[in-house]
């Protein structure tokens, strides 16, 4: 799907939550950058550095040992409602910003990066 990159890792050991996965994780280095815990919604999410507010690395649980990591905007509660307004008001027209061009391309790579490195991790 243009725009979106999705990868799953399946870790060996289990984690009670996205907080106990992180705390395994918060210390180890990757070419995305330093990980970080943020609320976003109702949700806790793990996301790198953000390239710009349209493409940042997001790591979500999808159950006790799998992980999905993603491309998406720039995670958080502050960012939710501007960008939800930006792309109501352009009828999504500045979405495209995120999903095409360098940063874009920069970001799926980083989510296979990613992928790969929690995968040599063996957690």
């Amino acid at each position: 799907m243009l725009g979106y990159k999705i990868k799953y890792v399946k870790t060996k050991n289990v984690y009670e939550d996205i907080v106990s996965f992180y705390d395994a994780i918060k210390d180890k280095n990757f070419t995305a950058g330093k990980p970080e815990l943020v609320k976003h919604g109702f949700s806790n999410v793990i996301v790198f550095p953000a390239i710009d507010d349209r493409n940042q690395v997001w790591i979500l649980d999808v159950n006790n040992n799998k992980f999905q990591v993603s491309k998406n905007a720039k995670a958080g509660v502050a960012n939710l409602a501007p960008t939800t307004i930006i792309d109501e008001i352009t009828k999504s027209i500045a979405g495209w910003s995120g999903r095409v061009g360098a940063n874009a391309k920069k970001a799926e790579k980083l989510v296979v990066s990613t992928t790969q490195e929690l995968e040599m991790l063996g957690l």
